[in-house]
């Protein structure tokens, strides 16, 4: 058996919990190399509980070049599961790897699986340094795989000193617990508990929370209800109706209720929706609006009734009489998790006295500086006490937000006026019995960028507990609630009670993360009755007009297996849409007429309904069923026959519809006499052909539907010219050219009708298309830009009107062109220059669209790259309008024959760094390059010497010959780093040692495990130097005060592990082994913490970025 690794380790700082998503870059093929992986499953097939780990072993790691690769299943709790991971990232800098349910596209409809599972990458030289990530989720169909996009940096995984890959294999491990699961779709929660869900449309599921613990505070509820609105309102641009529709619908609905016109109503778009956001943020801004919308109205006040309080904040002197106070009011305490096992100890740390003394002593008025008490009392709280629990911390040590999973307690009642009112101020009213219950509980589950919020509530503060998870509402005991939310760490059974392994232990990652208490005095204030009176009459016949719609819309899907939609198309439609909605076929059948009509209907019967509806007798109306042909064209194809017709509108469908769709789609021909009043359809025989014509005019560029003919299959288009000239409006003698319409997909074909042969020998049937003009006059002159109806056709299908955008403002449409998907490189680029009145296209650099991600493409395209512009706007099997651009200041051929190299210059005397951008030939040197910089930066002597270094999270990894060649560098993700190379380096004697000196610090998240930072750099050290010695040099080079220098340890570094310095020690003795990967693994290393500022040109060194402030616009 494989024993399992140390318990898991906070490592969260650049986790995110998400099913993996190619969405950002676009479905990948599935096909995966698992002909090099070997796996094992290390556990029995066990039912209850099921868990067990699985190893995954992956060899030549390093030479993987598929983006994703899936692991053999294995099987646990009685599913298949795989591993999935991303070798090179998805789509960030880091090992992107997930849990996958094997089987997914093959489950039932509506199937669900729920499991804690852990993920690791064992570190094969010393197994502490494993990185396990665990967490938990429910699979369902729409997120089967599950786990963590940025697992661990790819410079820790991929650096051979880590012990991550050794001999280019990797190690893979998870360990899986499968929990039971309810059915989640069966489940109706109004039934099961009198309350309903909220719809999550998108990441809003914090939200979702939120509005369900205020929605529940029933005098909130109320005073929502009294805010005026009238029925002139709409919800999306009114808050306060918006809120007051949202809760009407969760008091009265009997299904789960939708969000969009709430976020809306905030002037939200869609991408702001899908940003997860902090419920206390929300709260805070949501509550803002709400007080600023309800004053001067008669629900003015209301919010700060509810939930404000007051606490002093003052500063007390200890050897004078004086005393500084301050009252401020709060709607939220925010209270320490960190250090603290309950929420008793976050309110004793609160009011915590710190004492003002020696270099930090308070600067009294009249009394200069005095030793002095500071702290915070409570004048008053509120009647419902919002407490934000701090489970998210800034690590200024790893320089990242983490979530704190410790242990906290939270009580049913909480006595605010413990051990004498420890927590009141003197000047508080302590008639008022501040004892609380709890109302509800906000839980997140993941990590800290992302997871589920969900709240425990009891909506009358009585014994029973319900779970609000989005539409899902279910019964929850008070343990649930409370204890299972506490957080710390769940040791799972043992499975194997035989076998000597390792329990599971899970953290556990749902927590409390925001209390509300009532107090209990206040209760039946708060907990009150609201009912249909409470609302505005307006609002109620709104509102009922929208269930009934809902409930009318649900019925007719109820009922459609009872109905078929009937789509009648006429000449009139043909008329309305061709040349304007279509070019191509004959009609939208989205556009037409439809009837909803109960199968069994006789069809005879609705030939009366279309009399009534068009004033056509039924005598006079014949149907054609269309049919699709297999170029895709799709065109009327025969008569019903009388027999069909005596059917029941049900049967007759089946017949025209093989694909078993509701819809029966017809074209209706009606025949008009002299007078033109209805007259009998003409017989129809095998030998009648019935042609539809279209009438194309060069010099307007139109094209129009001008009726439709019977032919006999012998006769020839020469017969029917002057019927033709008729219908065109031209005179009879007229010469005319036909053309007929085949077929427009994948690409246009129309092809030229010789009039002299039989419509027949033209293989020309029922619902053909004859598409004519006028013979271009030979030496007219008149020059067209589509002369021929092919060319037009040719044209319409391929024309595209493009979006363009600057680079520099992605988000904002600049100028639209009219172009053709045919249009090479040089068109389009061409058309663009003329555009913005450039006469060089070739200073013109284009970018393509990424319809996923919505932003430009990392890489812009190459000159000529494309052949044709429908090349440059398809992103996979998706297609765009927008497209970027450029003005460069030197033509693309020739700036594509350049290298750019970022390269960031390092002063020998000023601590400042310069980014210089170098563009060369990519034949160029090193060499090129450093003569380049030369005449850029500032030396600090005329001779100095320049060298280039590459430089990746924070160690030297190479410095560059001057004969490499540029083209090869890569300064995507290593840092390019110039500096002089100082005088010392230069006059080395025989014994002297050139080693790398690192600045670093041990992360106590991650084991104790080293981590580097700063600007690493070389040093020269002599023979027989003490460390001692070194340090003054060190001191001296850095400019480190002494103070803090002197805080500071020295420790010598092979691998990654130290071995700590005494001043005494010579260190050129520890240099002197050579059998390590690089250079770069032995080091002398600077252990202290990292307090510089952080520079922007580190932006590439795996900063994180946070999410968006909250922003209610409206």
């Amino acid at each position: 058996m494989t024993l399992m690794t140390p318990p898991p380790l906070d490592q969260e700082d650049d986790e995110m919990l998400v099913p993996h998503n190619d969405l950002v870059d676009g479905p990948q093929p599935m096909e995966v190399a698992p002909a090099e992986t070997a796996s094992a499953v290390d556990a029995q097939s066990v039912d209850d509980p099921p868990s067990a780990r699985f190893t995954w072993t992956i060899d030549s790691f390093s030479r993987l070049n598929s983006k994703k690769l899936y692991s053999d299943i294995f099987v646990v709790g009685g599913y298949k599961w795989r591993i999935l991971i991303f070798p090179k990232g998805n789509n960030v800098d880091h090992l992107s790897m997930y849990l996958d349910v094997a089987d997914s596209a093959t489950l039932p409809y509506g199937w669900s699986r729920y499991a804690q599972f852990s993920l690791s990458v064992v570190n094969q030289i010393h197994q502490k340094y494993s990185i396990r990530k665990d967490t938990q989720h429910q699979f369902n169909a729409r997120e089967s795989d599950w786990g963590f996009t940025s697992f661990m940096p790819l410079g820790e995984l991929y650096d051979p000193g880590r012990g991550y890959l050794v001999n280019d294999t990797c190690i893979v491990e998870a360990d899986v617990a499968v929990r039971r699961v309810i059915d989640y779709w069966s489940h109706d929660s109004k039934k099961e508990t009198g309350y309903v869900g909220l719809k999550n449309q998108g990441a809003t599921c914090y939200m979702n929370s939120l509005l369900q613990t205020l929605y529940h505070i029933p005098y909130f509820r109320k005073a929502v209800y009294h805010m005026p609105t009238t029925e002139n309102d709409m919800p999306s641009g009114s808050i306060p109706l918006a809120l007051q529709s949202l809760f009407y619908k969760l008091q009265y609905s009997d299904t789960s209720v939708a969000t969009k016109e709430l976020t809306k109503s905030f002037g939200w778009d869609t991408y702001d929706s899908f940003m997860q956001h902090d419920v206390q943020e929300l709260n805070r801004v949501l509550c803002e609006k709400l007080e600023d919308k309800m004053k001067g109205t008669v629900v003015e006040g209301t919010i700060q009734q509810l939930f404000e309080g007051h606490h002093m904040n003052y500063i007390e002197c200890i050897n004078v009489d004086y005393k500084s106070t301050r009252k401020e009011s709060f709607y939220d305490l925010q209270l320490d998790v960190k250090g603290c096992r309950d929420v008793y100890a976050s309110f004793d740390k609160y009011v915590e006295v710190e004492r003002l003394e020696g270099d930090n002593k308070y600067h009294a008025e009249q009394h200069g500086l005095q030793d002095a008490r500071k702290g915070v009392l409570f004048i008053d709280f509120p009647p419902v006490l919002q407490l934000q629990l701090k489970r998210f911390e800034y690590d200024f040590m790893r320089d990242t937000m983490v979530k704190i999973n410790d242990r906290y307690e939270f009580p049913l009642q909480l006595d605010l006026d413990r051990e004498d009112g420890k927590y009141l101020s003197p000047e508080a009213d302590r008639s008022v019995r501040n004892l609380y219950m709890l109302h509800s509980v906000l839980v997140h589950s993941g990590g800290v960028h992302g997871g589920h919020y969900y709240a425990y509530i009891r909506p009358t503060l009585a014994d029973q507990w319900f779970k609000f998870d989005d539409e899902r509402v279910t019964k929850e005991d008070v343990k649930r609630a409370l204890e299972e939310q506490y957080g710390g760490e769940e040791e799972l059974p043992q499975t194997n009670p035989g076998f000597n392994n390792s329990p599971f232990k899970f953290t556990k990652y749902s927590n409390a993360y925001m209390l509300v208490y009532i107090r209990e005095s206040d209760k039946e204030k708060i907990i009150c009755n609201v009912d249909e009176k409470d609302i505005a009459e307006h609002l109620r016949i709104r509102l009922k007009k929208e269930q009934e719609e809902k409930e009318q819309k649900r019925k007719e899907k109820a009922e459609a297996h009872l109905y078929t939609i009937i789509k009648v198309a006429r000449n009139e439609d043909l008329l309305e849409q061709i040349g304007k909605d279509i070019y191509f076929d004959l009609v939208d059948h989205d556009k037409v007429r439809s009837f909803r009509i109960q199968k069994q209907m006789p069809f005879n019967l609705f030939k009366e309904e279309v009399a009534k509806e068009y004033g056509i007798p039924v005598q006079f109306q014949r149907f054609w069923l269309w049919a699709k042909r297999q170029n895709h064209t799709y065109r009327p194809n025969r008569p019903l026959t009388p027999q069909e017709e005596a059917q029941s509108v049900g049967q007759l469908r089946e017949v025209s519809n093989k694909a078993n769709n509701a819809e029966l789609k017809l074209f209706l021909e009606v025949e008009f006499g002299q007078d033109l009043r209805p007259i009998p359809p003409p017989e129809k025989t095998k030998e009648d052909i019935l042609l539809f014509f279209k009438l194309y005019d060069p010099s307007k560029e139109e094209l129009r539907f001008v009726g439709r003919l019977f032919v006999k299959g012998i006769g020839k288009p020469v017969e029917i010219l002057t019927k033709l000239n008729k219908m065109a409006g031209f005179s009879s003698d007229q010469e005319i050219e036909l053309y007929e319409e085949i077929k427009f997909e994948p690409n246009v074909m129309c092809e030229h009708i010789d009039k002299k042969l039989t419509f027949r020998a033209s293989q020309l049937e029922d619902g053909d298309i004859i598409c004519f003009q006028k013979c271009p006059q030979v030496g007219s002159g008149a020059q067209h830009r589509y002369p021929d109806v092919p060319s037009f056709l040719e044209y319409v299908h391929n024309r595209q009107v493009v979006r363009f955008r600057s680079l520099e403002k992605p988000k904002e449409d600049e100028f639209c062109l009219e172009l053709s998907k045919l249009h090479n490189y040089d068109d389009v680029v061409e058309r663009v220059a003329h555009h913005l009145g450039f006469d060089d296209p070739s200073k013109i650099r284009l970018t393509s669209h990424n319809c996923y991600s919505q932003q430009p493409k990392p890489q812009p395209i190459k000159y000529r790259g494309v052949d044709h512009l429908s090349d440059m706007l398809v992103h996979y099997n998706q297609t765009s309008d927008i497209l970027y651009y450029e003005v460069l200041d030197i033509p693309l051929p020739e700036l594509q024959g350049l290298k750019t190299l970022k390269v960031a210059f390092h002063h020998a005397n000023k601590d400042e760094v310069v980014i210089h951008t170098i563009r060369l030939p990519k034949q160029s040197t090193v060499g090129d390059v450093i003569n380049d910089l030369k005449t850029k930066v500032e030396l600090s002597h005329p001779s100095a010497e320049l060298r280039l270094l590459e430089v990746f999270y924070h160690k030297i990894y190479k410095i560059f010959p001057h004969n490499e060649k540029i083209e090869n560098i890569n300064d995507q993700y290593w840092t390019l780093r110039a500096e002089e190379i100082p005088e010392e380096e230069k006059n080395l004697v025989p014994n002297d040692r050139l080693i790398h000196v690192y600045h670093f610090m041990k992360d106590p998240a991650q084991n104790q495990q080293v981590q580097n930072f700063g600007e690493p750099f070389f040093l020269v050290i002599h023979e027989g130097e003490t460390l001692a010695e070194v340090k003054v040099r060190i001191q001296k080079k850095l400019q480190v005060p002494d103070e803090e220098f002197a805080k500071w340890k020295f420790a010598f570094l092979s691998l990654g592990r130290p071995e700590y310095l005494q001043d005494s020690d010579i260190v050129s003795s520890r240099f002197q082994r050579r059998d390590v990967y690089g250079a770069w693994e032995q080091y002398l290393g600077l252990e202290h913490s990292d307090n510089a500022p952080k520079r922007s040109f580190a932006a590439n060194q795996n900063r994180h970025t946070f999410e968006k402030p909250v922003k209610i616009y409206n």
